[in-house]
């Protein structure tokens, strides 16, 4: 069997197709694997090689490529969005997720350069773990924004190691994470007991923010319907009615059981992203069919393209949105998702690239940003449309709401890790808030986490049906929630600063 030198000595012969490789082993610790230990391989090599590099270029260029193998695999499922139509786009199958991976990857060259500039030794772990955590805050803006594959997802099979999330967010995890899979780079026990000592205390944490005492729930009755429609067969014309039917049978199946179980509670009844086939906001016959469906106090809460038209009749601008319908068939609130999909909902660089995932033949339009909404009495809650809940800090308006509403449409991704890659990110997103996060999904994952990111119920993936209960209760304002990105940002450029406070690397 090759020795640890031997094996090293293998990898640096061949660098590049090394990091590309180490980066796919390392997207083997995303949901839904969550191979965690991996990471004590991948990011140790992958800083050996950094620090064999001839030079900053050539570092440059294996960061890159570790991001790249890192994000070709752990996006593979974005491919599936082109099963849905292989006639048209089977010539793309081979470069979706490869080609998706390269700009998303760019950001992997700066904690290699950071390490490649960095004294060897503490230094460079120090410099690279915080210069990680600053490309991943960056992913979240650049290009409109794709903080997807953040390596604080890894964990989130269970609320334990989630819970310091409160307070330093997803990329406060990521940075743990980074630091601690890095550690053996150092080769000293020391440090390793030192992460050990790290892991334990925030382990420790977290099963002590456990024991805190619930928050009290707000008497509000939840009514999900999963319908299971398949993505290819989801816009035939055909379809329309016995899909909407489909929805309207288990609603007024599911509400009219809530309702004889509490006779005064408030009913929210939530349909996924673009459930209805129909648009809700302007079809008044459609609504009068939602309302034979609905209980008295009662509000529903569905999915539905909104359109706009000009003076002149003509179609002016649609949108992705949420809309609330009462039991006497009115429009009590309307939400436009503000941050839309590239390629999926809008054409970037002015339509240059011609690859449009949807149908119809227009951009999508973006609505103004987060806000609380509250529509027939129910408590204040945030519309997150499907991948606005991958962003963190940036899913809560200017009011705190009492609780996060995710819709969405995984159909596009089958039985893939795409959905729970999703599901990982809305866990995520109530432990930084402290609010309960209320996940509905046209084929699955749907889900109800409380404040803590416990997992309280759950609908799985391709299975058709409904989900009730009650509202979980908000927490008090978390640190993340108050401060958001600021937060990890600093703690990232405070990890990376000692790296230039000693001997740099000479060029």
């Amino acid at each position: 069997m090759q020795n640890p030198l031997a094996r090293l000595k293998a990898l640096a012969s061949r660098p590049l197709p090394s990091a590309i490789g180490l980066g796919a082993l390392s997207a083997l610790a995303l949901p839904p694997v969550h191979a965690v230990p991996i990471l004590l391989i991948a990011f140790p090599a992958l800083l050996a090689l950094i620090g064999a590099a001839g030079g900053w270029r050539r570092a440059a260029w294996l960061g890159f490529a570790f991001a790249w193998g890192h994000h070709a695999v752990g996006l593979y499922w974005v491919t599936h969005a082109l099963l849905t139509d292989l006639a048209k786009w089977w010539w793309l199958v081979p470069f979706a997720a490869p080609g998706l991976a390269i700009p998303v990857a760019l950001t992997g060259a700066l904690p290699a350069l950071a390490a490649w500039f960095a004294p060897p030794g503490w230094r460079r772990v120090l410099a690279f773990s915080g210069v990680w955590v600053l490309g991943e805050i960056i992913r979240g803006f650049l290009f409109t924004g794709f903080p997807w594959n953040l390596l604080g997802t890894v964990w989130a099979f269970h609320p334990l190691p989630l819970q310091p999330a409160a307070v330093i967010g997803t990329h406060g995890l990521s940075l743990l994470t980074v630091f601690l899979a890095c550690l053996p780079a150092l080769r000293d026990w020391r440090w390793m007991a030192a992460g050990v000592a790290v892991l334990a205390g925030w382990m420790g944490y977290g099963a002590w923010r456990l024991t805190l005492p619930e928050p009290p729930a707000p008497g509000v009755m939840l009514v999900m319907v999963q319908a299971n429609v398949a993505q290819d067969v989801k816009w035939q014309q055909d379809q329309r009615l016995p899909i909407f039917q489909r929805y309207l049978d288990l609603t007024a199946l599911a509400a009219s059981t809530a309702r004889q179980a509490n006779p005064d509670a408030p009913i929210a009844v939530i349909w996924p992203e673009t459930a209805s086939p129909f648009l809700l906001a302007e079809d008044a016959e459609a609504r009068r069919y939602v309302a034979d469906a609905l209980p008295p106090n009662s509000q529903l809460l569905a999915g539905s393209i909104r359109a706009e038209w000009a003076a002149d009749g003509r179609l002016d601008r649609v949108f992705n949105s949420l809309v609330g319908v009462s039991p006497r068939a009115e429009v009590t609130e309307v939400f436009d998702k503000a941050h839309l999909v590239p390629f999926g909902e809008f054409m970037p660089l002015g339509g240059l690239i011609p690859i449009r995932m949807v149908m119809g033949g227009r951009d999508f339009s973006a609505g103004p940003g987060p806000r609380s909404l509250a529509p027939g009495g129910l408590p204040p809650f945030s519309p997150l449309i499907c991948y606005e809940v991958i962003f963190p800090g940036q899913v809560v308006g200017a009011t705190r709401p009492a609780w996060l509403l995710n819709i969405t449409n995984d159909a596009w991704f089958g039985l893939s890790a795409g959905p729970f890659q999703h599901l990982a990110s809305s866990r995520l997103r109530a432990v930084e808030e402290g609010l309960p996060m209320i996940r509905a999904a046209q084929t699955g994952i749907s889900a109800v986490f409380d404040a803590s990111g416990r997992e309280l119920r759950r609908l799985g993936l391709g299975t058709t049906g409904t989900l009730a209960g009650w509202l979980p209760g908000a927490a008090s304002p978390t640190l993340f929630s108050r401060w958001g990105l600021l937060i990890p940002g600093l703690l990232s450029l405070v990890v990376a600063l000692p790296a230039w406070l000693g001997r740099r690397r000479v060029l």
